[in-house]
């Protein structure tokens, strides 16, 4: 996920106070007659999900307590998701891109490790060569994934501030890493994020899930229209519902095209695609 996506409008102290870069005050409204309505609601903040006040809002409600703020679903899918992350041991949120889905996972996640629920943050993302080779990328092997790996540290920006993140890296309470990397690994009083799942094998999302130990919570997030898998192999996001959806303790969130946030454009821009990505999906249903 970009930064786009978390666009939050803050005010008072906390506007004054934050220092996540991509949580900023509202951008005065243009005048009327500049431009169409999707242009001019281009201005407006992408994501207006911050109360300025622990207290503001219905407190039954899903939420996340930041220290810039009080994080609030901005759509009823967006609700149903945070309830599914906290009620259940493993929660799966799929979606299109620009619904939230990994930003919001991360916000739980960083509230529940500052809250002591959880020891370690871990967050995962398959490096798939979605059209590149990763041998013809510069630098060394660090280097070469980080691309890969950059949309969650963007998440992980616009919620901590630098210093509580190289606390957390340094005192081994948060990593970032790729996921052939949890091979062999049991992650107890964890929080562990997969994101972009859809780019997982079938044995590769069967691994990622073992890893589970005592006290973890695992969220797996994905777009079953965007697999940049080879033709023919089977996305291990797609094959999970059918073996997975019946077992008490594991949910399925599922976010539409009305829960998106980003730019205005971009709701349009996936309908306009919609025909493509459903056919990706049907090949991938048939290549089970």
């Amino acid at each position: 996920m970009s930064a786009d996506e978390v666009r939050a409008r803050l005010t008072g102290d906390v506007a004054r106070k934050s220092s996540a870069p991509a949580l900023h005050a509202a951008p005065p409204p243009l005048p009327a007659s500049e431009g169409d309505p999707t242009a001019r609601a281009a201005h407006r903040p992408a994501w207006t999900v911050l109360s300025s006040r622990p207290g503001e809002g219905d407190d039954r409600a899903p939420h996340v307590v930041l220290p810039t703020g009080v994080l609030r679903p901005a759509t009823p899918g967006q609700a149903r998701y945070m309830e599914a992350i906290r009620s259940n041991a493993i929660t799966f949120g799929i979606g299109p891109a620009g619904t939230g889905k990994t930003f919001l996972a991360v916000a739980m996640a960083v509230e529940a490790l500052r809250r002591g629920e959880f020891r370690r943050l871990v967050l995962v993302r398959p490096a798939v060569e979605a059209g590149e080779k990763l041998g013809f990328l510069p630098g060394d092997f660090q280097a070469k994934i980080n691309p890969y790996l950059r949309p969650l540290y963007d998440a992980l920006n616009d919620l901590l501030d630098p210093d509580a993140t190289k606390r957390y890296f340094e005192n081994d309470v948060l990593e970032v890493l790729p996921l052939a990397f949890m091979r062999g690994r049991t992650l107890n009083s964890s929080f562990i994020i997969l994101d972009e799942a859809q780019n997982t094998t079938v044995s590769q999302m069967m691994m990622f899930l073992t890893r589970m130990g005592y006290g973890s919570k695992i969220v797996v997030t994905g777009d079953d229209t965007q697999i940049d898998l080879p033709r023919g192999s089977r996305s291990g996001l797609i094959d999970v519902r059918r073996r997975l959806q019946s077992i008490p303790g594991i949910a399925f969130s599922f976010l539409e095209r009305g829960d998106i946030v980003r730019h205005p454009l971009v709701q349009r821009i996936v309908e306009a695609y919609g025909d493509l990505s459903r056919g990706r999906s049907a090949e991938e249903e048939d290549a089970r």
